[in-house]
């Protein structure tokens, strides 16, 4: 996906499991695609920030909860 996305106002969220934590994964939906991030880089003005369609982020969460749990390994 090749989308310039405006992340000024977006509205970053991370799992419950986090407990808090700053070493996450953080979701934001935006503009009709999902941004990921890792907690540890907010603040970071040259962050790398993933952007993926709506429809791969579905998939990907779904698979996972399906127990395909290989999918979060290397």
């Amino acid at each position: 996906m090749n989308k310039k996305v405006d992340l000024s106002n977006a509205v970053w969220a991370k799992s419950e499991m986090s407990n808090g934590g700053d070493n996450c994964l953080e979701v934001a939906f935006v503009d009709g695609v999902v941004a990921l991030r890792d907690s540890v880089d907010v603040g970071d003005p040259d962050a790398q920030v993933l952007v993926i369609s709506k429809k791969d982020y579905e998939l990907f969460t779904r698979s996972v909860q399906a127990g395909q749990r290989n999918l979060l390994l290397p």
